[in-house]
């Protein structure tokens, strides 16, 4: 996700968006746990989403 399409959602979207990242990232460590993904980068990516996600709530919330 980039960054002009997360500073263009509200705080309740951010939240909705950033568990919805959290429970695929889940998902991707597990898979990858039991058997190697295909493209191992997509974890790197998620994490990535997770943490851009994190900041812009965050710093809505500090104004």
């Amino acid at each position: 996700m980039k960054q002009s399409e997360i500073k263009g959602l509200s705080i309740a979207e951010l939240e909705e968006k950033l568990g919805e990242v959290r429970k695929s990232y889940a998902d991707l460590r597990m898979t990858h746990a039991i058997s190697p993904l295909e493209n191992p980068i997509q974890l790197r990516s998620v994490r990535r989403t997770i943490a851009r996600l994190a900041t812009e709530l965050n710093n809505r919330e500090l104004e």
